[in-house]
């Protein structure tokens, strides 16, 4: 390999109906998209379909790019991890992941795509996966391209300012929700979320909550109301979600009433 693999970071939002003009015309100049394989017991396999039904809907001059699939290696996913152990988990897939992928962008060469769900900017590794890939000696150049992103989707599917006026919307994690509280937020963004069991919602009864999974998706499932009256609910929705498309990604804003 000689010349420099190209390296586009395409935002996709959450399937063809969400691809900008821009990451369109981006995604019919890639040769091929690089997609990570998390097994058909992950419960991914859709994620994987929906991946193909966006490459499908913008091909090239020669048809749609090819999907090269990378199995993903392993993350510990252990519920009782701390905070330290949770980022150093994920710090060892990213690197694990960024030698799989160096292996076949040193193989491919070319121009090579990599799909992100909502937008590159928020709560997505992507950028710093590429960024070691570089730093293991593969000579690349790489832009990113924006999309639409949960927190956009959450607030236009609930018709919903995200912030009251002239106030701040704090966006964390749901692992990292109570921090948020102790620090006196209130108007809180959560993405990244465990299911409603493994969430600590100590003290957010009277909150205001508007929760959304696979928004714009297969599976997508909307919860408005006091979180105290309406947590059922959301257990049922996600599980309704998670059914009906193989996967389940939520977001969800709690405000202080």
């Amino acid at each position: 390999m000689t010349e420099p693999v190209r390296v586009r970071i395409l935002g996709v939002g959450m399937g063809p109906q969400h691809v900008t003009p821009e990451v369109a015309a981006a995604l019919r100049g890639a040769d091929y998209v690089l997609a990570a394989d998390k097994g058909a017991d992950s419960g991914d396999d859709g994620l994987l379909a929906l991946r193909r039904d966006i490459v499908h809907a913008y091909p090239g001059p020669d048809g749609p790019a090819d999907i090269v699939t990378v199995p993903d290696p392993e993350r510990n996913r252990s519920a009782g991890l701390s905070t330290a152990g949770y980022e150093d988990a994920v710090a060892d897939w990213h690197a694990a992941r960024a030698q799989r992928y160096a292996e076949v962008l040193r193989e491919r060469g070319g121009t090579a795509a990599f799909l992100v769900w909502g937008d590159p900017s928020l709560y997505d590794s992507t950028i710093r996966v590429v960024e070691r890939i570089r730093e293991l000696g593969v000579p690349l150049e790489f832009d990113v391209l924006p999309g639409i992103s949960a927190p956009q989707l959450l607030a236009a599917r609930h018709r919903i300012v995200l912030h009251e006026v002239g106030r701040p919307v704090h966006v964390t994690t749901g692992r990292r929700l109570q921090e948020a509280v102790a620090a006196g937020l209130d108007n809180i963004v959560a993405m990244l979320n465990p299911p409603p069991e493994r969430l600590d919602l100590t003290g957010l009864d009277d909150w205001m909550l508007w929760w959304g999974a696979n928004l714009g998706a297969s599976g997508e499932r909307l919860v408005a109301g006091r979180l105290g009256d309406v947590l059922g609910a959301v257990v049922d929705a996600r599980a309704a979600a998670k059914s009906e498309a193989g996967w389940v990604m939520d977001a969800f804003l709690v405000r202080r009433r």
